[in-house]
Parts: C-alpha cells; sequence; structure tokens
C-alpha cells in the first residue's frame, strides 16, 4: 500500500491571472455569465490535470471559487441577508456578486458588500457571514457535489473541501449583538448532513472537513459544538471518511477535542506546530489516520527534502503507511502557482524557492522516497539538501553593517520627545487646518493609461524623461483637483508606484520581486509579494523626490506616503532563518531613514500605513505579548526619528481592534485612520472604550465597492464617530487607498465627503 499525497487545495487564479481576467470582464459587462463559468471549469480542469499527473493521491475540488470559499459555504447554506431579495432557489452570479461587491445604479437603491477581514493570520481577506435571529438554512448551492462530478467526469476521482460548520459560524457576525453564531448550529448541520450524502451517494470515498477554529484558543462552549456537529455528521454519512483539517498552528489544548471526534483523520500543520507531532502520535487513537502537513503552504522557501524524512519517517513507521498522509501545512492558496515562469530571478535565489508546483512536486516526492526508500529519489534530495547549504551560507543573505546597526539601537530611538498633548499643539499651529479636516489614505486611480505607461518604460519603449513628464502631469492633475474640490491634507496620487509594499522592496537591499508571482488577496484583487531572502537597508531615498514635487505645487500640506515595517513583514515572503523580529527591525531601520529624510525636505505630515499591524497577531493569546511588543518597537523605531511638530499618521486595514487597543495606543501615531464604513463605526468602540487619546480618521466611505455614498451617508456616519469620540479629534477620510477604483468613483465620492466635513463643522459650531 502506497502513502497517500494530498494537497488540501491549489491557488484558483491561474498561472497568468486569468481568473481577475474573467471576472473583471464579466463585471464590465463584457461576457455573460456563461462564459464566465466556462473559464472557471477550464482552470479547474487544468488544476486538477496538474496535480493528477505529478502523481498527487488525494485530489481536492471544490477548493476553487469564484470569489471567496466562505461566501461560497453562506450560498451553499442559504445564509443570505435579507436585503439581497433573495427569494430560494438556485443562487444567481448578480446576487452572489452583490453580496461580494455591493451594487450600484439600482433604481430602488444601492446594495452595500458584505463585511470584510481577514482570514485567521494571512492577507487573504474573506467575507463575513451575517446571521440573524431565527435565521433559516437551506441548501441552496450543490457546488462541493457540482464539481466533484465535474472532476469525476475528467476521470479525476477527488477529494471535496468544504469548510467545516463550526469554523463557519464562528466567523460569521450578526447585528444582534445577543445572538450567539453557535445557536445556529443545529439549522446548519442538516445542510451538511446532506452535502456529505450526496458526495458519498456519488462516489466520494473521503471528504475534506476544514475546520481552522481549532487552532484558536476556545471555550467549552466551543468545543462542545465541535462534538456535537461530529457526531451528527458522522451517523448521517456512517460509511463516508471525513479528514478533519486544521492548520495555522498547533491543536494544544485543543488536541483532546480533535483527537476525541468520530473522523476518519486529522490533519496536523507540522510547520506552523512542528512540536504537536509528538504529542499526537503518543495519544491518537490507533485507527486514525494522520495527515502529517509538512510542505509550507504559507511561504516560497524550498523544503529541505531530508530533513523532512527524517522527521516523518519514525512516525510513519509507528502509525503505518495505510494510517498516513503527506501534505502541505495547509492548502496552497498562499503561493503563487508556478515557479518556472521566472526567467529572470537570480540563478541562486531561484533555487532556494518553491511555488505551488513545486510544492506538489516536493509532497510526491516525500511519497515516493517513503513508499520505495530514499534511493528512488536521491537525486531529489541531493538537490534538496544542496540548495538548503548554499542558501544558509550565502555571502548574498548577509550584512554586517545591518547587524552591526541593528545591535546599537538604543530605546531613545523607539520615543518621540514630548507626549502627546504637546505635539498636537505645535502641530495644529504649524498646520492650520479646520475643525474635520478631510484628507485621503494616499492612492489614486491606477487607470488604464498610468498602466501603460508603466508597462511601457519597463520593456523601454518609453523613455525615463518621458515616462518622468507623465507621472508629473498626472500628479499635478491629482494636486490640483483636490485644492478644487476642497480637500485639506492633500497625497501625491502615488501614480509611480506598482504596489505599496513592491515600490519599497525593490528600492531595499535584501528584497527580491517576482514577474508571475501572484497570489490572491481578494476576489479579483491578487499581489505579489517580494522575497525577503537577506538582510534588508535602504541604499537610497525612495519616495523623498515625488513627495517634494508635489509639495512644490501647493501650499496645503502634502503627506509623505510609507509603508511600515510590520507592513511590509507581513505582505511578503519572510527568510526563515532568523527571527521575524529582527527582520522587521532591520525594515523599520531603513524606513526611519526615509521618514527623517522627508522632514528635511519640507513634508510636515508623514503617513506610515501599517494595514497588517493586527494581522501579524498570533492566533493564541498566549503569544500576542512577544509580537506586539517588537511590532510597536519597530513602528516607533521607524517613525521617532521626527521633530514634534511633524505629524505622523498611520492607517489600519478592516481589523478587530478590541484585543489589542493598549498595543495601537502605544505606536503613539499622532492620527490614525481605520476602516470603519462597512461596520456602521462599529470598529470605533474599542478606541471609544479605551479613550484613545489622539487622532482618528474613521473611514466614511467603503472603497471597495463601486458604489458612491451620499452626502447624507456620510454625514450620518460622522455623526456616529462624533457620539463615540470629541469632535477634535476626528479627521475625515475614505476607508483604504483609492488605487482600485476609477476616477468616475472616486471623484464624487470624495467630493460628497468634503460636503459632509462642512456639514459637521457648521453643526458643530
Amino acid at each position: 500500500m502506497s502513502i497517500v499525497t494530498s494537497t488540501l487545495g491549489f491557488p484558483r487564479i491561474g498561472p497568468r491571472r486569468e481568473l481577475k481576467t474573467a471576472l473583471e470582464s464579466h463585471w464590465a459587462g463584457k461576457t455573460d455569465a456563461r462564459a464566465l463559468l466556462d473559464d472557471a471549469a477550464a482552470l479547474r480542469t487544468a488544476a486538477w490535470a496538474r496535480q493528477q499527473g505529478a502523481g498527487v493521491t488525494h485530489v481536492p475540488s471544490s477548493d476553487f471559487s469564484l470569489y471567496d470559499h466562505v461566501l461560497d459555504t453562506s450560498v451553499m447554506l442559504g445564509a443570505i441577508p435579507s436585503l439581497y431579495e433573495w427569494r430560494g432557489g438556485p443562487v444567481s452570479p448578480e446576487t452572489y456578486f452583490a453580496m461580494a461587491r455591493g451594487t450600484r445604479g439600482r433604481a430602488d437603491g444601492d446594495l452595500p458588500a458584505l463585511e470584510m477581514t481577514k482570514w485567521f493570520d494571512t492577507n487573504y481577506h474573506y467575507m463575513v457571514p451575517e446571521f440573524a435571529p431565527g435565521q433559516a438554512f437551506t441548501l441552496a448551492s450543490t457546488k462541493p457535489i457540482d464539481e466533484f462530478l465535474e472532476a469525476k467526469a475528467l476521470g479525476v476521482r477527488t477529494r471535496p473541501v468544504v469548510l467545516g460548520p463550526v469554523t463557519y459560524l464562528l466567523l460569521g457576525k450578526s447585528k444582534d449583538d445577543a445572538l450567539d453564531p453557535l445557536s445556529l448550529l443545529p439549522g446548519v448541520l442538516p445542510v451538511y448532513a446532506e452535502v456529505l450524502r450526496r458526495l458519498a451517494g456519488e462516489g466520494a470515498d473521503w471528504v475534506q472537513i476544514d475546520e481552522p477554529c481549532l487552532v484558536l484558543d476556545l471555550a467549552d462552549a466551543q468545543r462542545n459544538a465541535l462534538a456535537h456537529a461530529y457526531k451528527v455528521l458522522a451517523a448521517a454519512v456512517p460509511g463516508l471518511k471525513l479528514l478533519l483539517t486544521t492548520y495555522f498552528g498547533g491543536l494544544d489544548d485543543n488536541l483532546d477535542t480533535a483527537l476525541e471526534l468520530p473522523v476518519a483523520g486529522l490533519h496536523l500543520d507540522l510547520v506552523r506546530a512542528p512540536a504537536q507531532l509528538d504529542d499526537v502520535l503518543s495519544r491518537a487513537p490507533a485507527g486514525l489516520v494522520l495527515s502529517f502537513g509538512v510542505i509550507d503552504g504559507r511561504n516560497v522557501w524550498q523544503a529541505d527534502l531530508p530533513a523532512i524524512l527524517d522527521r516523518i519517517e519514525p512516525a510513519v513507521d509507528r502509525r503505518g503507511v495505510e494510517r498516513s498522509m503527506i501534505g502541505p501545512s495547509c492548502s496552497l492558496l498562499h503561493v503563487p502557482i508556478d515557479l518556472d515562469l521566472e526567467a529572470g530571478l537570480d540563478p541562486d535565489l531561484k533555487s532556494w524557492l518553491a511555488f505551488a508546483v513545486q510544492k506538489v512536486d516536493e509532497i510526491v516526492t516525500l511519497g515516493r522516497a517513503i513508499d520505495r526508500g530514499r534511493a528512488d529519489v536521491a537525486d531529489e534530495l541531493e538537490d534538496s539538501a544542496a540548495a538548503a547549504a548554499t542558501r544558509k551560507a550565502s555571502p548574498k543573505i548577509h550584512d554586517g553593517k545591518v547587524k552591526a546597526r541593528l545591535d546599537a539601537v538604543t530605546p531613545d530611538m523607539t520615543r518621540r520627545a514630548k507626549p502627546f498633548a504637546a505635539r498636537r499643539q505645535l502641530q495644529r499651529d504649524r498646520l492650520g487646518l479646520p475643525a474635520f479636516p478631510t484628507t485621503t489614505i494616499g492612492s489614486f486611480p491606477q487607470t488604464e493609461e498610468v498602466r501603460k505607461a508603466r508597462a511601457a518604460h519597463a520593456k523601454g519603449t518609453l523613455g525615463d524623461a518621458e515616462y518622468r513628464d507623465f507621472l508629473r502631469k498626472e500628479t499635478k492633475a491629482a494636486v490640483r483637483w483636490q485644492e478644487d474640490v476642497g480637500i485639506d491634507v492633500l497625497v501625491h496620487g502615488e501614480f509611480e508606484r506598482n504596489d505599496m509594499v513592491q515600490y519599497f522592496g525593490e528600492q531595499l537591499s535584501g528584497y527580491a520581486f517576482t514577474k508571475h508571482g501572484w497570489v490572491q488577496s481578494y476576489g479579483s484583487r491578487y499581489v505579489r509579494p517580494p522575497v525577503i531572502f537577506g538582510d534588508v537597508s535602504r541604499p537610497r531615498p525612495m519616495t523623498v523626490e515625488w513627495s517634494a514635487y508635489a509639495q512644490s505645487l501647493t501650499g496645503k500640506p502634502m503627506k509623505g506616503m510609507l509603508t511600515g515595517p510590520v507592513t511590509m513583514l507581513q505582505w511578503s515572503f519572510v527568510r526563515d532563518d532568523q527571527p521575524r523580529e529582527r527582520t522587521c527591525r532591520q525594515i523599520a531601520l531603513a524606513l526611519r531613514d526615509e521618514v527623517v529624510d522627508l522632514e528635511k525636505a519640507g513634508i510636515s505630515i508623514i503617513q506610515i500605513d501599517e494595514p497588517a499591524f493586527r494581522e501579524g497577531l498570533p492566533l493564541r493569546r498566549t503569544e500576542w505579548r512577544p509580537y506586539l511588543d517588537w511590532a510597536v518597537a519597530s513602528f516607533r523605531l521607524a517613525a521617532c526619528g521626527v521633530a514634534d511638530a511633524t505629524q505622523i499618521h498611520t492607517h489600519m486595514c478592516y481589523s478587530e481592534f478590541n484585543d489589542i487597543i493598549d498595543s495601537i495606543g502605544a505606536m503613539d501615531a499622532d492620527v490614525i485612520s481605520i476602516e470603519t464604513a462597512r461596520s456602521k463605526m462599529e470598529l470605533l468602540d474599542a478606541f471609544t472604550n479605551y479613550r484613545y487619546p489622539n487622532d482618528i480618521g474613521p473611514g466614511v466611505y467603503d472603497i471597495h465597492t463601486p458604489r458612491c455614498p451620499s452626502v447624507d451617508e456620510m454625514t450620518a456616519l460622522l455623526a456616529k464617530a462624533a457620539e463615540r469620540l470629541a469632535p477634535d479629534q476626528i479627521w475625515v477620510n475614505p476607508d483604504c487607498g483609492l488605487k482600485t477604483r476609477k476616477w468616475e468613483e472616486v471623484r464624487p465620492a470624495l467630493v460628497n465627503m468634503v460636503e459632509a466635513a462642512r456639514r459637521m463643522r457648521a453643526a458643530s459650531r
């Protein structure tokens, strides 16, 4: 008998972002729903064929999504809020995308999108399920069954993937604070049971059911919900084998719960939590299949296959091949697709990397080594060991000057000279801003013209001088437009920037970039994370020229715009040969140099964005304090080199702030802007209860949808904010940067925003 190899999930987007093209063509009205579904089917077919051809035993199905797998689960369960006017039956693409993106142009009013937030501690965003008291559930989509049958017709026998019922409910929320989502479990389980019965009836042997909530701090009620759920599901389909899949951490105090569940297999993340293996081996029931997640599904480094075999061969010997599986730590959704597309990477660096396709090969190689012996894959193991050794010793990784500078950092370098109250007065005297000052988060639309010019410059068909002239024209137009509509603190628009991390990483040593290394952030929004492979430093100024040029065009304050050290870390594939803290502090020192140079160039407001600050929080509370301490210290190391009259802003994305509000306060930014429009200012409660002393810009419109909120809507949100905060604390801004929107969407929204601020000023006089 051969050991089972599996992948848990494969990237959905296509090697050349085919899904993005298909989605955006459909949203633009250029293709109909049938064409979109055909394109999606082609992507699934290619992914199944690639994995099966590589030798994967359990190929996943239903891991594909047109937008988000949590949204797919809501649709499967018929958990569709009433405002989307679903009346039962199949859920149309229009309803699906209304939940994902909102709508505009409806005669009876636009629809907002569902709330969106981060998937555990990743940079993937999911659509938050919305529940109501008395919520009814029904099987409204047979996607898991349909895609299983689709693969079966192609000759691929798959292992369907579904998000587990308890994790799904814990990810949701209700406008009724008294509603416990787990109280809805009795209504959800019959739908899950029906899906499993149909899968079994169509010939599925195994179903992968993901319960990553098992790596969180759970209360007894949540553990009891898991026990009840799987007792019901096991009884409903007694012949079907369930693989309970956990990832992003260790089971720890939830191990007993997991081992007591009536499932056939249990998947373990042995990359994030390698130490749990011994405990699981000693306590797992004899008949339980253990799936060893030993290939990193979250990072791009090639695995040291001989070292992995040294760890798992004894485990497989102990359990037996028939009760063992090998796979990645989590779905490969979080890594790029194929390293072979990268023709321009440094050869040494490329030899150290593995993307999804290469990770599939690593999994299959490990399986062959266990089944047939190491001699059968001797060449692959030798190459793996050589790459690990070369990387460890490479002078491309180590910079003695960077290490020495980091070791010389003192506590004074992480403190402003005066407390906030004193700084605030100095800054107000310098800036002379009105009440409820208006600004934006930084970027303006990256139009087709901007993208074409950047591409032409990259190809060499547009010269440096011509490209610079083009950017200056775009920047000047953006500055003039902001002045015309009455925005108080301006931004230069960032037309020269490709991505908020990439732009800086390309100018820092220790970073490398790919051409095709895209991963999904949400929907059709993909990012291309850089690779931090070595010690980080700043060879030269990165933003000073463009910020100074923009400031020269206006008498109003112009914000300098930087991406913060924690976000630069979190949104990159980070080297794994030293603590993440040390890498973050190296980035902070590089950014500190930039902050100081911006101040010298006459920039009076500098925004250091940290949208990933909350995202980096470990999933277990016992690990929070060490992370928060070094994350706060890194931000302050970057920010605290300027005079007290220079105003430091920061921005954070969709996050629940209650648990970390003291650390946000400890960052001591003069102004923080946060995304609050989708939550109707609910996220401000954390700042209110904490009595946050510094200034806050609660976002007054959601930039992730194309709809333009009215003046009345924004004014109402600001009024809600003023109930929670002192009026002189409040700034007025969008939820996030405007790069992904169109000018025809942005202009009216910002005009409305400025008018809403004027109304608030008038009302507060």
